[in-house]
């Protein structure tokens, strides 16, 4: 076979010889790859721990942790052995059939929840649409809305995913223009605004509450002191299902097992995925307990890859890690740690604000200045892998694996990063 000497050309025969630089990397992404990602010039070829190395050998400091889906670093060594022992017995079985691994993961899923029953998908917008799904059949079968009528109420700045449904409720243009008809039956209130939320509650038809308890797609949004818990009530209040999707926040990321515990709330359901996974296979789920998950009868819903055995053992070895408690305890301590150290250091005439809960921060840059991306292009080029959101945030997420002396490193090559601003 002829080697491939350049991209322009798609009918040129390729070895499939491996690329070795970042340039060919992304040029070959961006001539094979529809063009619905702009990620920062890296190419990521290994990596271990909370560090990453590229295709010629430079490594860098993850501090984004792929949205919060390797909370336990990359390559975590028991996940990655109870990968391994998977492989060599069965990865898929499809739900035709039972396989050993799915049962012991959806129970030991929902004792972590205490709640009773699981609902296994792959993605996280899947979660969410099986709860959408969840919510809106338990208001015709249990609440007795009249068909077809059912409400979701959801908030502003929400990110759920990005499929049709999910897109019709987000209020980021970008995620709805051109996509439209879009579908009906959401409401939306402001984020964080109980009072609101106490009037939309009221109607007799809402069925659902989907909210996410700290907003990360926004910029690591933290509602105000006791949102959660009005939110809880006035769901009890007007027998409304709290739909809690931790998809981000949950599994250890803000110093709890779920973001939720912070105001001592159990939602009605939980969605969950990211971090389930491990980092090697997407896994996601809807926990709940059996008078709502037990709404569904065969062949109403359902995924051929969902409850795979290879993904609920890796999930099952997650829940053993979590179960230690030492990610949530890290999340907890090394997040106050590094939100301190930033908010003593941050330029003023720089950043605005600097929030977030455990090891999940958001750097709000004043908005004249130039574009987040900008500073997160600078840290890349000092060895710190971090992401921009909506022009003027700086998003961290590191592995909770991290150590304290590589944070203190990465804390202050970013706040080098923000005082350059000022030039």
């Amino acid at each position: 076979m002829l080697a491939m000497t350049t991209v322009a050309d798609p009918n040129e025969l390729s070895s499939f010889a491996p690329l070795t630089s970042t340039e060919e990397q992304i040029e070959l992404v961006e001539h094979y790859s529809a063009h619905n990602y702009h990620p920062l010039p890296l190419v990521v070829a290994e990596a271990e721990g909370a560090w990453v190395t590229d295709v010629e050998g430079k490594r860098y400091l993850d501090m984004l942790a792929a949205y919060s889906a390797l909370n336990f670093g990359h390559r975590h060594p028991d996940l990655i052995a109870a990968a391994h022992a998977q492989l060599d017995r069965v990865t898929l079985t499809s739900r035709a059939f039972h396989n050993d691994k799915m049962g012991p993961f959806c129970q030991g899923l929902a004792e972590l929840c205490e709640m009773e029953m699981v609902l296994p998908m792959n993605s996280g917008a899947e979660a969410v649409e099986t709860a959408v799904k969840t919510a809106r059949r338990w208001g015709y079968d249990v609440k007795g809305v009249p068909e077809d009528r059912a409400k979701i109420v959801t908030c502003t700045g929400n990110f759920h995913g990005r499929t049709i449904t999910i897109v019709s409720f987000s209020t980021d243009p970008s995620a709805k223009g051109g996509f439209g008809p879009f579908t009906p039956g959401f409401e939306t209130v402001a984020y964080g605004d109980a009072d609101a939320l106490e009037i939309a509650l009221a109607d007799p038809e809402v069925v659902g509450f989907l909210v996410e308890p700290i907003q990360g797609e926004a910029g690591v949004i933290v509602p105000p002191e006791g949102y959660l818990r009005r939110a809880r009530e006035l769901c009890d209040e007007h027998r409304v299902l709290l739909i809690a999707d931790e998809v981000q926040s949950g599994l250890g990321r803000t110093g709890r097992t779920f973001a939720c515990e912070h105001e001592d709330v159990r939602p009605d359901v939980y969605v969950l995925g990211k971090a389930l996974g491990g980092g090697i296979v997407p896994i996601s789920a809807v926990v709940s307990n059996r008078d709502v998950l037990g709404v569904f009868r065969p062949g109403e819903h359902g995924s051929t890859f969902g409850g795979n055995p290879l993904a609920c053992a890796i999930g099952l070895e997650v829940l053993r890690l979590l179960s230690t408690g030492e990610y949530q305890e890290r999340a907890a301590t090394l997040g106050t740690r590094l939100i301190e150290r930033l908010r003593a250091g941050a330029p003023a005439g720089v950043v605005s604000e600097v929030r977030g809960k455990g090891l999940w921060v958001g750097i709000e840059l004043v908005p004249d200045g130039s574009p987040a991306r900008e500073t997160c292009e600078r840290l890349l080029d000092m060895g710190v892998l971090a992401k921009d959101t909506h022009e003027t945030t700086v998003r961290l997420a590191p592995p909770l694996c991290v150590t304290e002396e590589d944070l203190d490193w990465a804390a202050e090559r970013i706040l080098t990063a923000l005082a350059e601003r000022l030039d």
